[in-house]
């Protein structure tokens, strides 16, 4: 017979890396792994702007439209970690409303990611706790299965597995693999200072704009200014 899994990661990324990360946009961190491994752009902070998603993956598979096994992995989790539901991007039904969100953001989790819908959106987004979701909807889920927790999972083309670090802001989410964390934070870190000095040539207008003059001259088009 066919068993449904419900694990516990085997691994966590640490509260160090979570909070060394916090302070890394999601952007940065995607300019250092190559711009293709981020969730789909139907994947939006729907909670008050500003809240900052950071925390190790805990990952839920679920047919469409249904959340059992979304109620089992929140009482499961450990705090700090973050829900990750591949719910197959359906909208038709909420995959989790305020009451899952409320006991969530009791259970002391970090945020959820969830491929698919909400509700109650009125309490989410005059609310700090982190939801990212693709999409609203008025009506509720079903709650039968089946479903697996702490597998791995995709979300679009970003790859999760249970205990991975997950990172979401104003422009998405991301997530670094387990073995990939400590290798890109050194990268991310310094992008980050050289967008910083770069926003500062900008403002006293000292930046560098010959690059693009450049770029032109030596493609392989033929320009012509008039």
């Amino acid at each position: 017979m066919y068993a449904l899994k419900i694990n516990q990661p085997q691994r966590r990324v640490s509260a160090d890396h979570v909070a060394k990360y916090r302070d890394i946009p999601t952007a940065v961190v995607g300019d250092c792994m190559a711009r293709i491994l981020a969730a789909p752009a139907t994947i939006r902070p729907m909670h008050a702007g500003g809240t900052v998603l950071a925390g190790p993956a805990y990952t839920v598979t679920t047919r469409p439209g249904d959340n059992l096994f979304v109620h089992r992995a929140i009482d499961l989790a450990q705090p700090g970690d973050v829900i990750v539901v591949d719910a197959g991007g359906a909208l038709d039904n909420a995959i989790m409303g305020e009451m899952m969100l409320t006991h969530a953001e009791t259970r002391g989790l970090a945020g959820v990611v969830i491929n698919g819908a909400i509700r109650d959106s009125g309490h989410v987004r005059n609310h700090p706790f982190p939801v990212f979701a693709a999409g609203i909807t008025l009506r509720g889920p079903f709650q039968s299965g089946p479903g697996h927790v702490n597998v791995p999972i995709a979300v679009g083309v970003m790859a999760v597995q249970p205990g991975d670090l997950i990172l979401g802001d104003d422009d998405g989410v991301i997530c670094i693999p387990f073995e990939q964390v400590e290798a890109i934070y050194p990268d991310a870190h310094k992008r980050l200072a050289g967008e910083n000095a770069q926003r500062d040539r900008v403002r006293n207008g000292t930046v560098d704009r010959k690059w693009i003059e450049d770029k032109i001259a030596s493609s392989p088009y033929t320009v012509e200014y008039t």
